[in-house]
């Protein structure tokens, strides 16, 4: 899960987090997002990412209630998604944005760039409520949101050569060595993702965890299908179209060095 943006309400007012003792628990979103959409039809592995449990505002529920039964979908592995009827637009080019945090910066690269439809990924409540009512409240109808596992998205969801570009902004880094089996950037991964860019579609990653960077960098340069856009072999400057967030400026400020990796779908 992206860690790339601090909690924000757009509203002061929250939902209860459960419900009161004694009452039968219903969903708080029928219509919305499901808890786990994939549930026993894959297998189960190690994860790359962690669900966060955290309160959803009075605004975000209202957008989940509204908007996820058009704007929205569940990561349930059991259908093929056409992306041309998903987002009204069989000539859209579509990328993949794998953990969106609150979506403040994914609603900022989809007001900018209004030419290319984004599908968001991420298992946070809060944030996919965040991201909608962004969407409708800046008129934005070129985001999607996803719930659920990316990779079952791109395993199971995705026909190959349909994606314009994957965005994978500030993963969660595992700090610890017996963790680095659950970051995302992987070989198993960029094997797969490289079977559903189209050729010539850009991988950029981006994060502030200096170990990673350094393991991303070495495994995208090893990954079959991938070429470095940087003659130099490195890493490259951060692109216009990749907002600074909040979440990234903070870091900044405490002496972080933010890399960002683009690779290029050979």
């Amino acid at each position: 899960m992206s860690e790339n943006h601090a909690a924000t309400a757009t509203q002061q007012t929250t939902a209860p987090a459960v419900p009161a003792p004694g009452r039968r628990r219903e969903p708080m979103f029928p219509d919305g997002p499901a808890p786990d959409p994939a549930g026993s039809h894959h297998e189960r592995r190690i994860r790359s990412f962690q669900p966060r449990r955290s309160r959803v505002t009075t605004g975000q529920g209202e957008a989940l209630r509204r908007l996820w039964p058009q704007w929205g979908l569940d990561i349930d592995g059991l259908s093929k998604i056409d992306l041309g009827e998903l987002f009204g637009d069989p000539a859209l080019p579509v990328v993949l944005e794998i953990g969106f945090g609150m979506g403040e910066a994914t609603a900022q690269m989809a007001a900018a760039d209004p030419g290319t439809g984004i599908l968001g990924c991420d298992v946070h409540t809060p944030g996919q409520g965040n991201l909608l009512a962004l969407a409708e409240r800046n008129g934005l109808t070129n985001v999607r949101v996803a719930n659920g596992d990316a990779i079952i998205l791109l395993r199971e969801m995705l026909a190959p050569d349909s994606l314009a570009g994957i965005r994978v902004y500030f993963p969660d880094p595992w700090p610890k060595k017996r963790h680095h089996k659950r970051r995302l950037i992987q070989p198993e991964f960029l094997a797969l993702a490289a079977t559903r860019l189209a050729p010539g579609a850009l991988l950029h990653c981006a994060t502030d965890w200096e170990p990673y960077a350094e393991q991303m960098l070495e495994v995208l340069t090893e990954a079959p299908g991938f070429e470095n856009t940087q003659p130099d072999g490195g890493f490259a400057p951060r692109p216009d179209f990749r907002p600074l967030t909040r979440f990234e400026g903070q870091g900044l400020d405490k002496g972080h060095v933010v890399r960002d990796l683009l690779f290029r779908r050979a």
